[in-house]
Parts: C-alpha cells; structure tokens; sequence
C-alpha cells in the first residue's frame, strides 16, 4: 500500500507511519480477536444473555470472522452450560473456548462442553488473595498448577490469566507464572488489567517484562476504568501481544471492557495491521448486542453511535455538500459503508446554516431565494433552542412557508 493512512476507506495521519514513530514497535506477524462479550461482557450489570441470545450473538461474530469466541463459563448456570455445548455443535468457525476458576472440576466442566481451548484464571496480587479470597498464598499457585495440568492432559489449549496482575509486584508475578508455565501447562499466558488501572506506557512494559521470562504467545485483557482499554491494547500489540480480549460496543464489569470496534479500526488504519474480519458488519453486530444486552451506546460512539455520521453544524454541512461525493474520508476519517454505518444525516437545529437549509430545500422540493434562505435559518435557529432539539421536516417546511408567505 503506497500510502496506508490514505485510502477508499479511511484517512487518517500520515505522521503515524514516519520511521521515528515506529522504529520501536514490535507488532506479531498476526493478531487475533478473542471476543468475551458473551462471558466478561454479561458481566456487565443488569446485562442477561439467554441461551438463545448468546446462539445469535455467536453466529454473528461468526460472521463477523473473529477467531476465537469465549462462550462463557460453565459453572456459573446450567443454560450457560448448554449454550456452550450448543455453540460448540453447531461448528460455527471460530474456535470455541470457556472461562474456568483455577479448579479441576471447572476444567472437567469445559472438556464436558466439547471447547478448544479454556481461559483459566487465578487471582495474582497478595491483596486480592489473601483480602478478597482469604487464601495463603501457596494455595493460589497450586491450584493453578493442578488445573493447567489437568487441562493439558485433556487436550485443551490453555491460556493463563492471572486477575489484578497489574496491581501486584512485577517480580512476583513473573514468578507465579513461571512456576505454572514449568510446573503445570500454559500454551499462552494472558496480560490482564482487570481494574482498568494501567497507562499505555505500562502497557508496553508489561508486555516487555513478561517476554523476557515467559516464551509463550501473550494475550490482552484489559478493563477501560480510566478509558484507556483501546490504548493499552494497541501499545501491547506493539510490543508483541498476538491475541486481543475485547467485547462488543466495550460491554462488561465496571466500565466495561475493551471495545472491539475502536481497537480493530485504530490497528487497521492508523499502524496497518489488519486483524481480518469483516469490518463492513460491525454496526451489525453491534445492534444485535444491543438490542440483546439491553444497552445504549451514546449517539457519537466512534463508528457504531447512531449520530457518528451525523451533521448539524453548518459549516461541516458545506464541506458535507462540496466533497462528500467526492472524497468521503476528507469529511470522515473512516467511511461510514466501510463500517456498515447508515449514510451521513443533515439535522436542522440551533448550529445550522445556509448550506444545511439548501440540502434540506432540495431534499424536500423547496425553492427559496437567498434573502428567504437567511430568514428561514435565523427562525430554525430561534425554534431549535426555544425546543432545545433539532427540528422534524415538518416543522422545517412549515418555517419556509410562513417566511415565503411574508415576501
């Protein structure tokens, strides 16, 4: 690609790609989505995924081309347990994996269910075990050393997380994690933020800490308690991270969990490096969790908001009418077909102008002279604050033929 921040699709810095920006990344040849909306991302308050709601969901992502989709968690319900298996039956793709304790029976669960691999998690920071969890410590690790050998012997590829890692001493983590990597089984270990409390500049030294003790493939867990799920991501991406935890639309605990939307299409078109799904589907996907999780994403959400693409102001809908048919991405860094986005909109309101009331009179069959034009913006301007909301066609229409009828 001659020139990767300018393309059909999207348009973004050419300063991303200048060699003293990038000299120090060291992105893997590939990376993977490991989506988590249907277990981290129910973990979302008041969020509730039937069995049925979670078929649906897996066979979009499916469509969607993830690689990986965590189903759930056995142990915590029977229609959990049988949304898994269904999920697994229907051979959908992507690979099928489940979300375990560091416990045996939790293991034995997932083999039941038929998944490839298993996400076995242990708590990694001496105050959340012996705080939150009341455990010596020793207890931890050898549970963790039973459980990923027990998963090994049953074939199940099996990757490591240690929960509240970024809040635990550096040294005593990379300890608890050799220990399981030599005396029980990893085939890769797992950064997790799991309180959402770490700087992109932590980021990138996490994931250079673990790579100089730990040779297994690493994969990206990280919370947005502080907005910087997204950051955090892509810096560990650089430094060598292959797999990335995410959720849609950023469902999950707390502030949710890392958006997949935001963090594919930053890696595409701002470091070029495309993860391979279908991106033209994530609106898509991105309704369907929705409608299903009961959420709401705000109006100006990057990409999948409902007012993303959305014009008010009146010199964004001049610029809107002299190159948007043209060079779409002059006006929108990623074009909205790209992403499965409805079409830009020109709303009528407070920050209108002249050049919104010429789109508005030709959409609607209206003819007004220049002297008209101005007197209907002023009156649109007036009656959008008075109603504090932009202003429907017919009460549009209705201001351009009181103003016509006074000439």
């Amino acid at each position: 690609m001659a020139q990767p921040w300018k393309t059909a699709d999207w348009f973004v810095s050419p300063w991303n790609f200048l060699p003293e920006v990038t000299k120090d990344f060291q992105p893997p040849k590939r990376v993977k989505v490991h989506d988590i909306t249907l277990r981290d991302g129910e973990q979302q308050a008041r969020v509730i995924f039937t069995k049925d709601d979670k078929i649906r969901i897996a066979e979009k992502l499916a469509e969607v081309g993830v690689h990986r989709i965590e189903a759930g968690m056995p142990a915590v319900s029977p229609p959990d347990e049988a949304a898994i298996k269904e999920i697994v039956k229907r051979n959908l793709g992507p690979e099928i994996f489940c979300f375990s304790r560091c416990m045996v029976d939790d293991v034995k669960r997932a083999v039941d269910c038929g998944v490839h691999g298993i996400v076995i998690e242990i708590p990694a920071s001496a105050h959340l075990i012996e705080q939150a969890y009341k455990w010596p410590l020793e207890k931890a690790i050898d549970l963790s050393i039973r459980a990923t050998s027990f998963a090994r012997e049953q074939g199940l590829y099996t990757v490591f997380f240690t929960i509240d890692a970024t809040r635990s001493d550096m040294n005593w983590l990379l300890d608890l994690v050799e220990r399981v990597a030599t005396e029980g089984h990893m085939d890769a270990f797992t950064l997790v933020d799991t309180f959402g409390v770490l700087s992109p500049h932590g980021a990138s030294y996490f994931a250079r800490k673990v790579r100089e003790r730990v040779a297994k493939p690493l994969e990206i867990h990280f919370h947005s308690d502080f907005g910087l799920g997204v950051a955090n991501t892509i810096m560990a991406v650089l430094a060598g991270a292959e797999v990335i935890h995410s959720t849609v639309t950023g469902i999950g605990e707390r502030a949710g969990n890392t958006p997949m939307e935001e963090t594919v299409l930053a890696l595409l078109t701002m470091y070029g490096i495309d993860v391979g799904i279908d991106y033209r589907k994530l609106n898509e996907l991105s309704k369907l969790v929705q409608e299903l999780s009961g959420t709401r994403v705000p109006a100006n959400r990057p990409f999948i908001g409902d007012g993303a693409y959305t014009i008010e102001s009146g010199i964004v809908a001049g610029w809107y009418q002299n190159v948007f048919d043209k060079d779409p991405t002059t006006l929108y860094p990623v074009r909205p077909e790209f992403v499965g986005h409805d079409m830009p909109q020109i709303v009528m309101g407070k920050k209108s102008g002249v050049d919104s009331v010429a789109i508005w009179c030709r959409r609607l069959g209206i003819e007004l002279s220049q002297e008209e034009a101005l007197a209907v913006i002023a009156q649109v301007k007036l009656r959008s604050h008075d109603l504090k909301r932009v202003l429907t066609e017919d009460e549009f229409r209705e201001i351009a033929q009181e103003i016509k009828a006074k000439k």
